[in-house]
């Protein structure tokens, strides 16, 4: 079994959205291990705040099989691909790693470049996995989020449970 970190983020109809995108998830995979919740402000549009998290699980999928199941998830969560890269977005999950594989294949970036460019990925990975290491650079996550500069990405930790409703 892969362990598998994904982020999950909205910025329509957050709060029932990312906890939709959190109960598929489990269904699909079993138990998960999430993040705290952060709010941020849109990057690359003007538009409301997103909030965004980190999940990780286990499973014997192969890496193009989680991604297209991730996208299956977004599009039973009303997500339509298709329009600009950056807009609103009703729920969007990515592949960030999958174990400590590398590749950039088929679609498929692993580890997803966004880990060492946002805040609003790279924060919920380090509080959620902090030893684990980065595939291409070795620093474990926390050593990244602590030499990141976040000056110019709002980021703010809020009190929200995706996962309260979960059996």
């Amino acid at each position: 079994m892969a362990r598998v970190y994904v982020s999950i983020g909205s910025n329509i109809d957050r709060e029932r959205q990312v906890r939709e995108g959190v109960r598929r998830l489990a269904e699909a995979y079993g138990p998960l291990v999430l993040s705290p919740v952060y709010e941020t402000a849109a990057i690359g549009f003007e538009g409301e705040d997103f909030y965004n998290l980190v999940a990780a699980f286990d499973t014997d999928e192969t890496p193009a099989e989680v991604v297209e199941r991730l996208h299956a998830i977004e599009a039973a969560c009303g997500r339509r691909r298709g329009g600009p890269r950056f807009a609103p977005r009703t729920l969007d999950i990515d592949l960030l790693l999958y174990d400590d594989r590398i590749m950039d294949s088929g679609g498929v970036q692993i580890p997803r470049e966004e880990i060492t460019r946002h805040a609003f990925v790279l924060k919920p990975l380090a509080d959620l996995a902090p030893d684990a290491v980065h595939p291409l650079t070795g620093e474990s996550f926390a050593a990244m989020w602590a030499a990141f500069d976040a000056s110019g990405q709002r980021l703010r930790r809020i009190d929200f449970d995706p996962a309260a409703d979960l059996p």
